[in-house]
């Protein structure tokens, strides 16, 4: 792409690239001649054929026969590899429970965070319980509600109605959850301690 192109090329090739970034595919000529207000396809036609010369874009005959711009396909990619997940401000017993009421908002996490919206949600931490884990208030952390615990790792556990963000610990058939800051105690549970999920990566948001 050696050539300049000229200010109402730019405009062509920039609503072909929000077109595509918004349907997936590209506009006819119909209705690019819309969008610009000309009443003849010859405009249009020219305008792309200079821009196919100059290596901008790359069509065939067919109707929408623009092929998807390299930028447009690489952030299509990273939508299609992105998982929208919920934030949730409080786990209620017996697992997140996707309703209105415990919902705080959505986020689109990488799909190197969450396989799927299915078994993962994000918890907004409150308290300094974990300050030297490198979880602090405010933080969001990414849970996994299938993965099982296991010992030394950083869980979601309902105590007493709340929810925690502590280390799992299980020695000798008997578990507790340990806190990570020296002015908060152990957690031992006289009951039933209820694991709802183990905490695979943290988003701090600045």
């Amino acid at each position: 792409m050696s050539e300049a192109i000229t200010e109402k090329q730019e405009a062509v090739l920039k609503f072909i690239e929000e077109y595509q970034m918004a349907y997936g595919k590209s506009p006819t000529l119909r209705e690019m001649r819309e969008n610009f207000g000309v009443s003849s396809d010859n405009s249009i036609l020219k305008h792309l054929k200079a821009l196919e010369e100059k290596g901008f874009i790359k069509k065939d005959d067919t109707p929408r026969g623009i092929q998807l711009l390299s930028s447009i396909k690489e952030k299509l990619d990273m939508v299609a590899e992105s998982v929208k997940l919920p934030v949730l401000g409080f786990v209620p017993a017996g697992g997140p429970v996707i309703t209105d009421e415990y919902v705080n908002g959505y986020m689109t996490v990488g799909e190197e965070l969450a396989k799927n919206s299915k078994d993962f949600f994000l918890l907004t931490v409150t308290g300094n319980s974990m300050i030297d884990a490198g979880i602090f208030e405010g933080d969001l952390v990414v849970v996994n509600n299938k993965k099982e615990p296991r010992d030394g790792d950083i869980v979601i556990a309902l105590v007493d109605n709340a929810n925690t963000v502590k280390r799992f610990i299980k020695k000798e058939g008997k578990v507790y959850l340990k806190a990570e800051n020296k002015d908060y105690n152990n957690i031992y549970p006289e009951n039933e301690l209820v694991v709802q999920g183990v905490v695979t990566a943290l988003i701090r948001q600045y």
